[in-house]
């Protein structure tokens, strides 16, 4: 999908199509407590749907949220938003699926579960999404500011002829459309999202950090001021690049800097790490990395816990400890 988009603002959207119906959030981590949050800020009916015994109970009614089991919520809702893990998703939708309404709206905020076949919903259902571009935190925070948080929108099954209108109230009752709603796929929101945060910001810029830092430590530079020069200026970069773009970004800073850049960068981020940037959205778009994801949950999520330990005891770590 190509092209200029449409982007929807609130305005734009009416918020009718969720009058009177109530909305069931199942999970309650980084997106589901923003978006319960904000449906609920918006006068929204919701409930949260959460196992027995679940650690998020207290924290849900301590917020003035309406609680209860995954599946009476389920069961109670016209719309329900799946917001648990991607890797269990597709075992809770296993769960809830026999106690839908007839004709539900199913929500998502990600498009693994639908694009790769996790999840194949009931042939009544309204199937949509609303993707919030960013963390859970940052869509509470901002919407407490009165402000919002681009998102995708898609539709994937339209059984009521109105899900569209379901998809778009929506978001803008958790406060996107304050930013813009985007349309969009499953397909292309997932694969563009996996794709980042295995190449772009989540995975790539935390390494070459490290890398820099590394090699100014080893080079007799001091763990402060390489933290310093290589962590802890990352929040200046992504505030001009979010303030003026790219390109007045480097018209901001040092002609010394400028220059830096225009002759380090290409060298480090050459053909052949656009190659291999092409290989890793090949893979995810394969289906590689959900057959991953899946064996990690199996696996007690193993790989993870031990990249966490060994990150905690590693020197760019405690330095940070030391200058917080």
């Amino acid at each position: 999908m190509n092209g200029s988009m449409d982007i929807l603002k609130e305005t734009d959207i009416d918020p009718a199509p969720l009058a009177g119906k109530r909305i069931a959030i199942i999970g309650f981590g980084n997106q589901g407590r923003a978006q319960a949050l904000n449906l609920n800020d918006s006068g929204a009916d919701v409930v949260v749907g959460l196992r027995g015994g679940s650690s998020r109970t207290t924290e849900a009614e301590a917020a003035g949220l309406a609680v209860a089991r995954v599946g009476d919520a389920a069961e109670s809702a016209d719309v329900v938003m799946l917001l648990a893990p991607d890797e269990v998703i597709g075992a809770i939708y296993g769960e809830i699926e026999s106690r839908l309404r007839q004709g539900a709206a199913l929500g998502f905020s990600h498009g693994l579960a639908i694009h790769f076949g996790v999840i194949r919903p009931r042939d009544d259902l309204d199937v949509f999404m609303v993707a919030p571009k960013g963390p859970g935190s940052a869509l509470r925070s901002l919407y407490e500011q009165g402000k919002g948080m681009y998102a995708l929108w898609a539709v994937a099954q339209d059984r009521s002829g109105r899900v569209r209108d379901i998809a778009l109230a929506y978001g803008r009752a958790i406060g996107c459309a304050r930013a813009g709603l985007i349309a969009s796929s499953f397909a292309e929101e997932c694969e563009s999202d996996l794709f980042n945060e295995h190449a772009v910001i989540w995975g790539p810029i935390p390494q070459i950090m490290l890398a820099g830092f590394e090699t100014l430590v080893d080079a007799g530079i001091s763990p402060e001021v390489a933290f310093l020069e290589c962590v802890g200026e990352l929040k200046l970069l992504a505030g001009l690049v979010e303030q003026r773009g790219l390109a007045a970004m480097r018209e901001a800073i040092s002609n010394a800097a400028e220059l830096g850049a225009l002759l380090g960068g290409p060298r480090l981020i050459d053909e052949e790490v656009k190659r291999k940037m092409r290989d890793i959205l090949g893979e995810i778009r394969a289906g590689r990395f959900v057959e991953e994801l899946q064996a990690e949950e199996a696996s007690g999520y193993a790989r993870l816990k031990k990249a966490r330990a060994d990150a905690r005891e590693a020197l760019i770590e405690t330095t940070f400890r030391r200058l917080s």
